[in-house]
């Protein structure tokens, strides 16, 4: 594990336990260098307002941990 990955973790583990406390979670998909792609989980997945928690929240934590990461990303689920 990368010094970046360990810090964008150490980000998620922040941000978690208001996902979970709302029904969701989120996971680390890939870094593509300055982007980082995520994926919400549970209610977090449907719910109306994720792009906001997305910027406003997983976005503005993962940069305080890592500055140099420049945009964060949701990776949709495949549909079945």
């Amino acid at each position: 594990m990368t010094k970046l990955e360990e810090k964008i973790l150490a980000a998620l583990e922040e941000i978690r336990p208001f996902l979970v406390q709302d029904g969701g979670d989120i996971s680390l998909e890939s870094i593509n260098k300055s982007t980082v792609n995520i994926k919400l989980h549970g209610a977090c997945a449907s719910c109306k307002v994720n792009q906001m928690t997305l910027k406003l929240g997983v976005e503005t934590t993962i940069k305080k941990y890592a500055p140099e990461i420049k945009k964060v990303k949701s990776v949709l689920p495949l549909s079945k």
